[in-house]
């Protein structure tokens, strides 16, 4: 029997995880209020999936996640709490968790190329709205009564297709650009 190899975390892969959990945190507190409110956040996991690579980025968007649940108010609109990531929105947050193993798994298995970078960030997204809207419609259905698949899609998915497609091109375009930068 082989022994697994000791995973080793150097002092700036701590520091460019937590750097970039922050900077998820900041792009959430930029938002547009709505059903689902409209933020960066996406935009800082595509860039921290992109900059930091998939472990990294993953470990950057648990953290966040984390810093959420026990109660810091890392979420869109100053909010945190365990409270939130079981409320209507929650699946969005877990989603961006989902979307981060996804993104590591297309690129550990098929490279970083911007082709397949952008593809696991797609691939992500899709994902994480998938997640999230099922959770949307539980939870919805709970508290408020049934709805329909066509009606929450038209308020949480909808409305975010375009602003999410351009926050990936950004965050792509910034992953080629600035990949060296980050230790990659």
């Amino acid at each position: 029997m082989t022994e697994a190899k000791p995973i080793k975390f150097k002092t700036a892969d701590m520091a460019y995880t937590a750097l970039f959990s922050v900077l998820i945190a900041v792009c959430s507190w930029i938002s547009i209020p709505a059903v689902v409110p409209f933020t960066l956040q996406t935009f800082a996991v595509f860039c921290a999936l992109g900059l930091l690579g998939g472990k990294r980025g993953t470990l950057s968007v648990l953290v966040y996640v984390i810093l959420g649940a026990v109660g810091i108010p890392v979420f869109a609109g100053f909010t945190g709490g365990i409270g939130v990531l079981f409320g209507a929105t929650g699946g969005y947050i877990m989603g961006f968790l989902c979307s981060a193993l996804i993104y590591w798994l297309i690129t550990r298995l098929f490279g970083n190329k911007t082709a397949v970078i952008v593809i696991a960030m797609l691939s992500g997204l899709l994902a994480c709205y998938l997640l999230g809207t099922a959770w949307f419609m539980a939870v919805y259905a709970h508290s408020a009564g049934a709805v329909g698949l066509t009606a929450a899609l038209g308020w949480c998915v909808l409305p975010f297709v375009i602003p999410d497609l351009v926050k990936i091109a950004l965050a792509a375009v910034l992953t080629k650009k600035l990949a060296a930068y980050a230790g990659r």
